[in-house]
């Protein structure tokens, strides 16, 4: 069994500490990401449990061994890059067999393995081929099949896609999903994408600054955010935020900075009366009508056809994005009125920036 639990797990380097503890326990077979903005600590992380970085203090187990003094190649692990580190001189074969060779396995095993793997990504036609004359794409998958074909315990991504062009990330990131699914190893994958942690994870662990903002099933970090940050990253295009002040006598009515007025739900928030709060509501769930409550100036409209995206800011500058199925006649330069469906509305301390939602 190779799940994966990090106890209180630091890095340091000198005075700078860029891995604040972090305790987190991923299930075997399960599909984590890591995501969050650069310079999080989500690659380090990554690196840490490769063994390929020592850690400063706390622990890593994989199998329920603890793993902090095991070498990397030790662990049972293998880890595809970002910049495919595929060597240039050998043929896709010799790339996908060296690492078996290294560990002595017989040849007609190795022969077998590679047939199998090249096979199953689609590469058995370009086993001849040297890196350079691949396309980003064959290369990745030349990289992916070299670590598939070790059979390890585990699968580490880092930002394996991000060298891709957009349509091909799409095509890949479901042929990553449907390998985990063939092969059911626990994988980890890096990404500051948060579109590929929703549309692959399992799980999906938010990282800032070093430390763990919330990890969870992705629709759960989606419908439950544990605080603004999360909220703002987790979903595209990002939610909408408006500051407030709860009523002191009727705790049902929140007085927006803009000196206007929404109602919040009767049931489903610790509402505190006369307290600062943010409101947060999804793009999807803005909607532009003559009684809605807040105005916006707009300032750009996205027309794609099937959609439509409208933005602009309030009266206190605080941006606001509205998504709609199909075309829209709002044109730069209008007021519009907006609001939301009060059960779709999410609400934070303004201070703390945390959920105030119930349960």
């Amino acid at each position: 069994m190779a799940s994966i639990e990090l106890r209180q797990v630091r890095k340091a380097y000198g005075a700078a500490e860029v891995i604040k503890g972090i305790d987190l326990s991923i299930a075997h077979g399960e599909f984590c990401v890591f995501v969050g903005p650069s310079g999080c600590g989500k690659s380090t992380l990554l690196r840490m449990i490769s063994g390929l970085e020592d850690i400063s203090g706390g622990e890593i187990a994989i199998g329920g061994e603890v793993v902090n003094r095991i070498p990397a190649a030790d662990r049972g692990l293998a880890m595809v890059f970002q910049s495919y580190a595929l060597y240039p001189h050998m043929t896709v074969r010799q790339n996908l067999s060296f690492g078996l060779e290294n560990i002595n396995t017989p040849r007609p095993e190795i022969t077998r393995k590679v047939a199998e793997v090249s096979k199953m990504l689609q590469i058995d036609q370009l086993l001849d081929r040297r890196p350079k004359d691949l396309s980003g794409g064959q290369r990745q998958r030349v990289a992916i099949g070299r670590a598939v074909v070790r059979e390890p315990r585990v699968f580490l991504f880092d930002e394996p896609l991000s060298n891709l062009d957009a349509e091909l990330r799409v095509d890949m990131r479901g042929e990553i999903a449907a390998l985990h699914r063939r092969l059911g190893n626990t994988m980890i994958y890096v990404t500051h994408d948060q579109v590929e942690a929703m549309t692959m994870a399992d799980k999906i662990a938010v990282l800032r600054l070093g430390k763990l903002e919330q990890f969870g099933a992705p629709l759960d970090l989606y419908n439950r955010p544990a605080n603004l940050f999360v909220a703002g990253f987790i979903g595209s295009p990002k939610m909408n935020f408006l500051t407030g002040q709860v009523d002191a006598g009727d705790r049902s009515l929140l007085h927006l900075d803009t000196g206007e007025t929404l109602r919040l739900p009767a049931a489903g928030f610790a509402q505190r009366a006369g307290e600062k709060v943010t409101l947060g509501i999804r793009p999807n769930h803005m909607q532009a009508s003559a009684e809605g409550p807040v105005a916006v100036q707009v300032r750009s409209v996205e027309q794609l056809g099937g959609e439509s995206y409208v933005y602009g800011h309030t009266a206190t500058g605080a941006p606001i994005t509205v998504h709609s199925p199909g075309q829209t006649r709002i044109a730069i330069g209008d007021t519009v009125r907006v609001g939301a469906p009060e059960d779709e509305t999410h609400l934070f301390d303004s201070a703390s920036g945390l959920s105030l939602r119930e349960g």
